[in-house]
């Protein structure tokens, strides 16, 4: 296992934190977390459309970005480390109308000051749609 404490957050606690968010506008659940990837899923509608009604390709590097960064979060002690964006690179491969996008965030690299997380971003059909690269920066928390 990855994570830093053997003790993972419930699913619960982890969509809670997202309360009063973009990620709670968007409707972005956690729904499983295993030994080394986090899942998460996002409705396809209109808070996710772009004009032409397919799936805003910014919406989905926010699904991205939060399950990388969530994950990278887990990653660390939190008490003496925080982790924040530093790059992400997105190629969006199939446009969707409707139903739910999943994604799945697993680490590529887990150092001492990055992180490196690969997101797939399947449609309901588990057709590929989005492929992410996220690059975390692990930052020590101020005195």
């Amino acid at each position: 296992m990855i994570w830093h404490s053997k003790v993972i957050p419930t699913l619960d606690a982890m969509n809670a934190m997202s309360a009063n968010t973009l990620v709670a506008h968007l409707d972005i659940q956690i729904v499983d977390v295993g030994d080394d990837y986090i899942t998460g899923t996002m409705p396809v509608d209109a808070r996710t459309h772009q004009p032409y009604g397919i799936l805003h390709g910014g919406a989905s590097v926010v699904l991205a970005e939060s399950l990388g960064s969530l994950g990278a979060a887990l990653c660390v002690d939190l008490e003496r480390y925080r982790v924040v964006g530093l790059d992400i690179n997105s190629n969006h491969i199939r446009g969707v109308r409707s139903g739910r996008v999943s994604a799945t965030a697993t680490p590529v690299h887990i150092g001492r000051q990055t992180q490196v997380w690969s997101i797939r971003q399947v449609d309901e059909n588990d057709k590929l749609t989005t492929i992410t690269r996220l690059t975390m920066a692990v930052l020590e928390n101020p005195s």
